[in-house]
């Protein structure tokens, strides 16, 4: 049960940051780019919900201490859900046409206090987006570094499996060539039992003749 939960939270982290992302980037954008950024957030965002309502439906089958502290963790991550969707709103917000700062003297005449705090903040949020997406990106990879390992070990299984099968059979054919052949000893043994008593009925039955015609002669 943790471990879905664990692979929904990959999911989300790496999620969130796309969005994250996309919200700095409809910042700077405008016309059909930004309408195209819009549209992928507010998608991405209701898939984040998503996520969040199946972690919830996985922590309430839980017991114990754990289950509080996954109700925790899934409280944070919703928290800042709401924090990316207030963000996406102000993004969408129409702003004022982007001021060239490639020179000192434009950026220190012609941009506000305001704007100078903005781009700062966009700075900030795109270095805590790329943070964001190096980890959500580790976490895929140690995930399927994770699945690779266990389809091996289920590879060796299964190869394991089918050996012992094949033994089986060969020792089911064994047992069956040495079943027949005891049969086919015992009926021998009972076979020759049966001469040899026939024999030995024969052997008696002239011995007493001979016997008999003995006494007969002499008298």
């Amino acid at each position: 049960m943790a471990t879905l939960i664990d692979n929904y939270e990959q999911q989300y982290a790496v999620l969130t940051a796309d969005i994250t992302a996309k919200i700095c980037r409809i910042s700077v954008t405008s016309g059909g780019e930004k309408k195209q950024f819009i549209q992928d957030v507010d998608r991405q965002l209701e898939e984040a919900q998503e996520l969040l309502e199946q972690m919830e439906l996985e922590v309430r089958g839980i017991a114990g201490n754990q289950r509080d502290r996954l109700r925790g963790r899934v409280e944070s991550h919703r928290a800042e859900l709401k924090r990316l969707a207030n963000e996406f709103k102000l993004a969408k917000k129409p702003r004022e046409d982007i001021i060239d700062i490639d020179n000192d003297d434009n950026w220190d005449n012609g941009v506000t206090e305001d704007q100078k705090k903005r781009l700062l903040d966009t700075s900030e949020k795109i270095d805590r987006t790329g943070r964001t997406l190096q980890n959500g990106y580790r976490m895929v990879l140690e995930t399927e570094e994770i699945g690779s390992q266990v389809l091996k070990d289920l590879s060796d299984q299964r190869e394991t499996i089918q050996r012992s099968r094949a033994r089986l059979r060969e020792t089911d054919a064994e047992l069956g060539r040495g079943s027949r052949i005891l049969s086919t000893m015992i009926f021998r043994a009972i076979q020759q039992r049966l001469i040899l008593a026939g024999v030995t009925i024969v052997l008696i039955i002239v011995g007493c003749l001979v016997v008999y015609f003995s006494f007969t002669s002499k008298s």
